[in-house]
């Protein structure tokens, strides 16, 4: 095929493994067999760029080269389902891991870089654009689960970054990866509207999903509701959320919070004069907590 496209564009070259710098001037795309080719700008019309990206995959040169294992998952999370299977097989469960930085903040080359660093092997990056993008990692049993508040930390010491993740849950298999992916995204991006932790896993975002999906004044109901006179007591739903977020421990929350404990109960016990509701109960909290989220 490329000797077929060089007698149409004279100018096009390959990009080489280990070349430094992309020559603006052109235009990148990605062949089939994951080969980079560049056109000079010069030999391309609006209808030949648009010709060219019905067969082959447009290349962004502000982000970093795929590399074949990237290109091979995005073949499968991209592909019609009869080719997905054909494009990748992964052996070891794996999970997809959100990451959402700044815009404009740090080069998506030198982010990736840092990110290897951290991995004993390097990891497939999917980028969604400039500052989202997917990191899947997937699980072998020599190695402990990653923790992505260490990362947080490093990358925030040596780069001075910030960086949010959200850390899917291990799956098998290929089947319905593209709206796994697409789901993911959506969701990741619907949590930190709500959540100002750094790193949310699945699991923990549920309420939050789950709140995100009803209606405004549906919302605006539930918090009314059951914050009651509470509902702009910032100080007191503070420590409610901290209570929570504690596993309704009363040491912890006293400590986080650097209150004595004989005031933490205090409060609870005024809470729970005021609404009727023990945030002490396991149930009774879950409640709170969701009318916490709606009012968010």
């Amino acid at each position: 095929m490329i000797n077929q496209l060089r007698k149409i564009y004279p100018s096009l070259i390959i990009y080489s493994e280990g070349q430094q710098q992309i020559d603006r001037t052109y235009k990148w795309f990605i062949m089939n067999d994951n080969e980079i080719i560049g056109i000079h700008q010069e030999d391309l019309t609006a209808k030949d760029t648009s010709l060219l990206a019905t067969f082959l995959v447009p290349y962004n040169i502000h982000f970093p080269i795929p590399t074949d294992e990237e290109q091979k998952w995005s073949n499968a999370i991209h592909a019609t389902k009869s080719t997905a299977s054909v494009a990748l097989q992964s052996a070891n469960p794996y999970r997809f891991v959100y990451f959402s930085i700044k815009k404009n903040e740090i080069d998506p080359t030198v982010f990736k870089s840092a990110i290897h660093e951290l991995f004993a092997k390097q990891v497939p990056i999917l980028w969604v654009n400039g500052y989202e993008g997917i990191i899947i990692e997937e699980q072998t049993l020599a190695e402990e689960g990653t923790s992505y508040e260490q990362i947080i930390d490093i990358l925030m010491s040596d780069l001075y970054v910030k960086i949010n993740f959200f850390v899917g849950s291990y799956r098998e298999g290929l089947e319905g990866i593209s709206q796994h992916y697409h789901s993911l995204i959506h969701a990741a991006r619907s949590v930190f509207v709500y959540s100002n932790k750094a790193v949310v896993t699945y699991i923990e975002a549920i309420p939050y999903l789950l709140i995100n999906q009803t209606k405004k004044d549906f919302r605006s109901d539930i918090s009314k509701t059951v914050l009651q006179e509470f509902i702009d007591d910032e100080e007191t739903l503070k420590m409610i959320e901290t209570f929570v977020q504690c596993n309704l421990n009363l040491s912890e929350t006293s400590k986080a919070l650097h209150m004595h404990r004989n005031s933490l109960q205090y409060r609870l016990d005024r809470f729970l004069e005021k609404t009727g509701i023990d945030i002490r109960q396991f149930h009774q909290a879950m409640t709170v907590y969701l009318a916490l989220l709606a009012r968010k």
